[in-house]
């Protein structure tokens, strides 16, 4: 009791000689009173942690239906171009196993030590770190090696990405999704059906393919190296199919980019004669679909 002040604080405390009935519904008690202390991990937080999951898994599904990821284009051998490269979460490890400390003869330390470390090191830090500490600052050691951990990441992408970007510039290469946007693109203005990755093009027929000046003449300039032996280009260096190119330019336009050149092809003037240019031209020239 107060014994008079009305003011005072009385606090009632339970008696530990009274039983708890037997037949009361165990009520997880409320720990909003006790400072430091969190609810009862089984099941409160465990019923909140899977509901969260659950809606977020919904949002992912519900993504993924509306947005689904488009198909890659079909591999092409011939493209000798193209420049590989994996998805962007795996940009880190590219880069890393470029270093020589983790290739060649530690190719095994870089694809499997590494990584196994990393995430073994993941798998046992409930149990390495047993602190009960939350606050990232007062735990050093684990932030510092989470911070560590994402600069690392954050900078072999960074530098894989840089590189990748080099080298297209260096080798004057278009990435081949670029380059079919803007063929779709161009197909739309023109108001032609777009390309399709999956639908076959027609191929045109060479047009005199066994002419065996015209071969020798592709020999000494070297066209088969940049046009390929099938003479189909490589789309990805811009380096045009001469299958139907009679369609497109005339035996004069021929005749003058390969003289002067054209874009990425050199000039040839100096390197064959005229006899040689004008055949060449008139042999171009005639590659052409059938029926024209």
């Amino acid at each position: 009791m107060a014994h008079g002040n009305k003011n005072e604080k009385v606090v009632y405390v339970g008696d530990s000689r009274v039983r708890k009935p037997s037949g009361a519904v165990a009520v997880p008690p409320d720990y909003t009173s006790f400072p430091g202390r969190s609810e009862a991990f089984i099941p409160n937080f465990l019923l909140k942690e899977w509901m969260v999951g659950c809606v977020v898994l919904v949002g992912f599904l519900v993504l993924t239906i509306a947005h689904p990821a488009p198909l890659g284009y079909p591999a092409d051998p011939t493209n000798s171009a193209f420049i590989p490269i994996p998805d962007w979460y795996f940009l880190f490890l590219y880069q890393l196993l470029k270093y020589p400390w983790v290739s060649g003869d530690y190719v095994a330390w870089g694809v499997v030590g590494i990584p196994g470390v990393a995430f073994g090191s993941l798998m046992l830090a409930p149990f390495l770190d047993t602190g009960k500490e939350r606050r990232f600052y007062r735990r050093p050691i684990a932030s510092a090696l989470m911070l560590l951990s994402l600069v690392a990441c954050f900078y072999l992408t960074k530098v894989s990405w840089d590189f990748y970007q080099h080298e297209l510039e260096v080798t004057g290469t278009v990435p081949e999704h670029i380059t079919r946007e803007e063929e779709a693109r161009e197909a739309a203005m023109s108001g032609k059906e777009p390309p399709s990755a999956t639908k076959p093009v027609e191929e045109v027929a060479l047009v005199d393919a066994d002419n065996a000046d015209v071969k020798a003449i592709m020999e000494k300039a070297g066209c088969l190296q940049c046009h390929g032996t099938d003479l189909k280009g490589q789309a990805g260096a811009k380096i045009p199919s001469l299958h139907g190119v009679g369609d497109l330019l005339t035996k004069e336009e021929l005749a003058d980019i390969v003289t002067n050149g054209k874009g990425n092809m050199p000039p040839f003037g100096e390197q064959l004669s005229s006899e040689e240019i004008n055949t060449l031209a008139d042999w171009l020239a005639k590659q052409k679909a059938a029926g024209e």
